[in-house]
């Protein structure tokens, strides 16, 4: 592949040559640009949420009760869950929201016939180039990557972990992104949107002068994460971007992948709380969550129309609006206390009402699974 060729492709072929995050709100200049929490160690942000389980846990009399909030998903969806076994609790109305998709597991023994029933599986599940790539377990962007033809498919098996297995989905033809939380208590008629977080892919923009590595550095927000872009593209980053020519930094809709992060709960409207009311209420089992969708613009998100469902979470997903620059820590602990407040009062729900978490040894069991194929996933676009 040419140095060109990665540069063109840094563009979706979706939209202008000089456009970027079409269909979403522009990209207010935040006040920083970067809240000093971002990218704090995932153990650190956790800990007073992990007191806060420990103490519901003991008035609860159960650790894992969280779990069972969500009794259609595999340990609620908390971790080593499957997005395909999560797609097919969907019934046939929430199916026709989600995009398509098909699974194929990896054997690096066979690599030609593997590829082969991978290219049979798409097209018999009416697939067509270009596609997303990604692990059927995983989280965070691990393993994201656009496939544009048989050779890149062959390419990403290729660095897959042998044995693991791989979701093939059609590559939705909208960038605006957006993770919508859901929650609805067990028995009541009616949920909640409980947060909308618009998710920009960060881009910078040639001038006609300096190279890619430059104008990284130049940005106010992508110069302080460069360990994060200049590896991803460091086959072109001495290669000077044409005038006027955006170039996507990152693909991924997964905040510790690079993506911009904002607020969007002021988009939350009757009608998109309907269309979700109804189309959650066609998932079995499932009472809370975020889903990651694909939308035409914020208009008919707004209306509740022309969005595709990604990928639907569980148990452990963030109100992703906490990692957005402007927020503040008292907000980030405000939301996930009320999410973990949340989670054990459905759990506690569900209980009585006959479901039961699963215990510590298959959560401990499915989060080394989760971490053990995390550390061969192929880089994220």
């Amino acid at each position: 592949m040419t140095e060109n060729t990665l540069i063109e492709q840094a563009v979706l072929p979706t939209f202008s040559d000089k456009q970027a995050h079409v269909g979403m709100p522009p990209l207010a200049r935040t006040r920083r640009a970067i809240a000093f929490f971002e990218f704090w160690p995932t153990p650190l942000v956790y800990f007073p949420v992990a007191m806060l389980w420990l103490f519901r846990a003991i008035q609860h009399r159960s650790l894992t009760l969280p779990l069972c909030a969500n009794p259609g998903f595999y340990l609620g969806g908390m971790v080593g869950e499957s997005k395909a076994t999560n797609f097919s609790c969907a019934g046939e109305y929430a199916r026709q929201h989600i995009a398509d998709w098909c699974r194929v597991q990896n054997d690096l023994s066979q690599a030609d016939k593997t590829l082969n029933t991978a290219l049979e599986t798409m097209t018999a599940s009416g697939l067509h180039f270009p596609l997303i790539a990604k692990p059927d377990m995983g989280c965070r962007g691990q393993g994201v990557r656009i496939v544009r033809d048989a050779v890149e498919v062959a390419d990403y098996l290729q660095d897959f972990p042998d044995g693991g297995h791989i979701l093939f989905q059609q590559l939705v033809p909208y960038e605006a992104e957006a993770g919508i939380f859901y929650i609805r208590m067990p028995g009541a008629d009616r949920g909640q949107l409980f947060s909308i977080t618009l998710k920009y892919q960060p881009y910078v923009y040639g001038n006609g002068i300096d190279t890619l590595r430059t104008l990284i550095q130049q940005d106010r927000r992508a110069g302080q994460l460069t360990h994060l872009y200049f590896k991803r593209h460091e086959a072109v980053l001495d290669q000077v971007i044409p005038e006027g020519q955006p170039f996507r930094l990152a693909f991924a809709g997964s905040h510790s992948r690079g993506a911009i992060f904002r607020d969007g709960r002021h988009l939350i409207t009757e009608a998109l709380t309907t269309a979700f009311d109804r189309i959650c209420q066609d998932i079995d089992g499932f009472y809370y969550g975020r889903f990651d969708v694909r939308f035409r613009d914020t208009q008919s998100l707004q209306e509740g129309q022309d969005f595709t469902i990604l990928e639907i979470n569980g148990v452990s997903s963030e109100a992703a609006h906490i990692w957005d620059a402007d927020s503040s820590l008292r907000e980030v602990y405000k939301t996930l206390f009320h999410q973990y407040n949340t989670l054990f009062r459905i759990g506690a729900i569900n209980r009585r009402k006959g479901a039961r978490p699963d215990g510590l040894l298959a959560l401990i069991k499915g989060w080394q699974e989760e971490k053990r194929l995390g550390r061969h996933y192929p880089d994220t676009e």
